[in-house]
């Protein structure tokens, strides 16, 4: 979408503004015009005019857009190298970029068409329409503008890059996001089940010849009332809540918290189990004896690396010269 392109290399914001984007709040729509009324804010330091047209769409006046507001203030604010110094500083910083890894990560960046265009016969662009639109922050009159919804052809790529360069970092982030949604949705199961219990009556019925939809009733002998017939349910939801969490890893099993995984933990506490495929328990005593003989080794090693330190005719020429022990 332009910015006016001539004021974002001029960045003379003490004269209006020969372009300015507007955002009509009645239709939705987004354009970039000449603006026909134009009148002073002095509140704004960094640009002290207000910018005014008419919707080319509904007709009514609408001001200038928020976000074209907000990147005019940038423009003011933004700060860089000025003197001959600071730019050769900047520029030295750009030597050697990108780099191999930065190449592969920003070579879709300016991609406007090819895997867009594949997208886009999956996912148009049709602002309002598809069900994550009501949360999207994207500009709705910018969406209408593309060849695809913006948010899927972001997903598209990242994928690809993702599966081409066999890196699947890329998609941490979008994954991660999936399991938290997918614990928030298992809560609100959790939450509903609870509310409406395990099971589910429901009077039986039946339907006659005639089309006609009969309660099932029946007399009490006892007490002479007419009583009810009620069919019992399981709760729908507990058959989603199973296959979620088995599908999640998320049983007592795969966690460790069932009677058999907690007494098996139990009793592999405090034993020994030898590098080999065969595991074998290794007894108080047996561990005390194999640490006595692995000491009496060691003593024999130090004991042979002493003899041959008395016999290295190095050391022993050392000694001679400084008159005794070193």
């Amino acid at each position: 979408m332009p910015f006016n392109g001539s004021m974002a290399t001029k960045r003379d914001l003490s004269k209006p503004l020969e372009t300015v984007s507007f955002r009509c709040p009645h239709c939705r729509h987004t354009f970039d015009v000449e603006p026909a009324r134009v009148e002073e804010a002095a509140d704004q330091e960094h640009h002290p005019f207000a910018y005014f047209s008419a919707c080319p769409l509904c007709g009514e006046e609408v001001a200038q857009a928020p976000f074209h507001k907000a990147l005019v203030k940038a423009w003011a604010n933004a700060t860089g190298p000025r003197t001959p110094a600071g730019k050769a500083a900047s520029a030295k910083n750009l030597e050697g970029h990108p780099t191999a890894e930065e190449a592969l990560r920003t070579r879709f960046n300016a991609m406007k068409h090819g895997m867009t265009a594949e997208t886009a016969q999956y996912f148009p662009a049709r602002p309002g329409k598809y069900p994550a639109c009501s949360s999207c922050d994207v500009d709705h009159g910018y969406c209408a503008s593309q060849p695809a919804c913006i948010k899927q052809t972001q997903l598209f790529m990242v994928h690809h890059a993702a599966f081409e360069q066999r890196n699947p970092k890329h998609l941490t982030p979008i994954y991660s996001s999936i399991q938290a949604s997918i614990t928030a949705i298992i809560q609100q199961i959790l939450q509903t089940i609870i509310a409406d219990g395990v099971k589910l009556e429901a009077p039986a019925w039946a339907v006659t010849r005639e089309g006609e939809i009969v309660i099932g009733e029946y007399q009490d002998l006892e007490t002479g009332q007419t009583r009810r017939i009620m069919e019992v349910k399981a709760h729908p939801l507990l058959k989603p809540l199973q296959e979620f969490l088995s599908r999640n890893n998320l049983a007592l099993s795969d966690m460790g918290m069932t009677p058999k995984a907690i007494e098996q933990e139990e009793q592999q506490m405090g034993r020994l189990a030898p590098a080999g495929d065969v595991p074998r328990t290794l007894s108080l005593e047996d561990y005390a004896a194999k640490q006595a003989e692995s000491m009496a080794a060691l003593k024999i090693l130090a004991d042979r690396a002493n003899a041959r330190k008395q016999r290295d005719p190095v050391l022993i020429e050392y000694q001679q010269q400084n008159g005794g022990e070193p």
